[in-house]
């Protein structure tokens, strides 16, 4: 006999418990979608605080994504696509546990959600060049001096000229490049390194000359052993616990920190702009699809040529006129092989 289906409470605490294994930022967001689901069930007439899982219809998804769409108005369809493929991760936990009813399928679901939703278009982020003006922006800045009384305001200068040097060269996210330790790069004199990204997946990220001279140059003038590669230097920033860790700095520090000289630079930038360029510049110049993939650590390069691909046009254009054969060609081909 079948166990019986626990409640939505129980089984969303459940589901808060597996989600352990994933990143803090995609907990957040599929706990954050699941509070959505909750909001539209007793429009479904369900109660969201006692009704057992295997209760849930066949269509409970299908009906949710229709109410976001009514809820968030219909130029938000992207926001209601996203709440509604977090559920569905939550839904394909429930069907793992045969939590859901049994007559019920959960591909069955998902098919249906598919042709309901279509083909959602990516809009593919334009940025502009000038967004490497922050880099050299901050490294023109004169350096204050290394006495006491300047000596902060010198150590968080170095570290953001270490910080946009490193988001340059890499094309790294900013909470990888937050969770950076020094020994990762052997505190700037390896030219690699190997860090866990999105999804904990591994990957090896590469830094050019000029970072590592960055980072040598503030870790030098740091003169500690923390461990974080990059630490606030700030008044209000405690104790820093063992090894530095309560210093390290936070990916929404890195951030502001982007956006902070980006203001000053007069230039319109976050981090993931950075990570645009890089990825763009590179395609331009020849770089293969899969390669900016590893280099990036996207999961499929569905993701890269998504995302990047629009950005080649020039280097396609080159291709078509390289490989191109005009039709002439072939047909003096053709004449010179005729008996």
């Amino acid at each position: 006999m079948a166990a019986p289906c626990p409640t939505l409470p129980a089984a969303v605490e459940a589901f808060r418990e597996a989600l352990l294994a994933k990143s803090p930022r995609t907990a957040t967001n599929y706990l954050s979608a699941l509070r959505r689901f909750a909001e539209f069930l007793p429009t479904a007439g369900i109660d969201p605080a006692a009704a057992p899982t295997g209760d849930l219809p066949a269509d409970v998804l299908e009906r949710f994504y229709t109410w976001l769409l009514k809820t968030y108005r219909p130029q938000r369809r992207r926001t209601a696509v996203a709440y509604v493929a977090a559920v569905r991760a939550f839904f394909r936990f429930l069907d793992r546990r045969r939590w859901l009813h049994p007559a019920l399928s959960y591909e069955r679901m998902k098919d249906d959600l598919r042709e309901l939703i279509g083909r959602v278009p990516y809009q593919t982020p334009r940025v502009d060049d000038a967004v490497a003006l922050i880099v050299t922006y901050v490294d023109a800045l004169a350096l204050p001096s290394a006495d006491a009384r300047h000596a902060q305001e010198r150590l968080v200068l170095l570290r953001d000229r270490a910080l946009l040097r490193t988001l340059w060269a890499t094309g790294m996210r900013r909470a990888e490049v937050a969770r950076l330790d020094r020994g990762d790069i052997q505190d700037g004199r390896v030219p690699e390194g190997l860090i866990t990204g999105k999804g904990g997946k591994e990957r090896v990220v590469f830094f050019d000359q000029p970072a590592l001279a960055a980072i040598r140059a503030y870790l030098e003038a740091r003169a500690d052993g923390y461990r974080p590669l990059f630490i606030r230097h700030d008044d209000g920033r405690g104790r820093p616990g063992p090894r530095g860790e309560g210093w390290r700095l936070a990916p929404q520090s890195v951030w502001a920190v982007v956006k902070r000289y980006g203001r000053l630079a007069g230039v319109a930038v976050t981090t993931h702009h950075l990570r645009h360029l890089k990825a763009r510049l590179m395609l331009n110049r020849g770089a293969q699809l899969a390669e900016v993939q590893d280099i990036l650590g996207h999961a499929s390069p569905e993701t890269t040529k998504r995302i990047y691909a629009p950005y080649t046009r020039q280097h396609l254009r080159e291709a078509f006129e390289r490989f191109s054969v005009p039709a002439e060609e072939i047909a003096g081909r053709l004449r010179r092989a005729a008996p």
